[in-house]
């Protein structure tokens, strides 16, 4: 089958990585997530991946007891380089050509970010893993994510969650909870739905580029995705007038 995009950046968070466990990597999430990608790599797909790191530090918690933000951000992202390199592991394990590069220079781990050398691994069909977010404090690795989707010209950024998409409200607190098959940005940032923060969607929306919000848990999720398939909450719709 053919797959409906050539080039997507998938957003993992860290917590995906963790599995059941309440902290660290899982290796059996990191295998499943490797056998996940490897599927849309099969479909000739160009891919990048931005990880975050919250199953090892999250600048903002710890910056809500005390610590300045400065240095719990940058924390955050070393968290999201450790992430990063257990995948790229992953990858290579299932036969799959993985390149990291990082915001911040870390020489002998990692490649620095050059958008050009980017764009040139995926053209070559390595998996690319963009690690330290966007390099500056106070921005998320969702923002990071969106940034880097524009930057490398991907038709749309898939963001893998825990849940089927997006709802009306919390569907493990209202069983009526309905689910939103499609929504606009400014829905979502008038609603304040967290699926991702604020100044991603907004990011996004200046920018039009699509998000596809899906269950990374259900085998095979991210192949559907890629081939058009029904699955998960599109987030597009016309930016706001000036």
């Amino acid at each position: 089958m053919a797959s409906k995009y050539n080039r997507i950046l998938l957003k993992l968070s860290g917590e995906a990585l963790m599995g059941d466990q309440g902290f660290g990597i899982s290796p059996d999430m990191l295998s499943y997530v490797a056998r996940e990608v490897r599927s849309i790599v099969e479909l000739n797909v160009q891919l990048a991946i931005v990880v975050g790191g919250g199953n090892i530090f999250r600048g903002v918690a710890a910056s809500s007891f005390g610590m300045e933000r400065t240095s719990a951000d940058h924390m955050g992202m070393l968290a999201t380089v450790l992430n990063s390199l257990a995948l790229q592991d992953a990858l290579e394990k299932t036969g799959i050509q993985t390149r990291v590069q990082t915001a911040i220079s870390m020489h002998e781990v990692a490649e620095p970010y050059i958008l050009r050398r980017a764009l040139r691994h995926l053209e070559k069909g390595r998996v690319v893993i963009f690690a330290a977010g966007s390099g500056n404090p106070y921005f998320t690795t969702d923002t990071a994510a969106v940034l880097r989707a524009k930057e490398i010209h991907a038709e749309i950024l898939l963001k893998a969650t825990k849940v089927n998409g997006l709802y009306d409200s919390d569907p493990e607190k209202n069983a009526n909870a309905r689910f939103i098959k499609t929504i606009s940005y400014m829905e979502v940032l008038e609603k304040q739905l967290k699926v991702m923060d604020m100044t991603a969607i907004s990011l996004a929306m200046d920018n039009q580029l699509p998000l596809m919000v899906f269950n990374l848990k259900e085998k095979g999720n991210i192949a559907k995705v890629v081939l058009g398939e029904n699955v998960g909450t599109t987030i597009g719709g016309q930016p706001a007038p000036d």
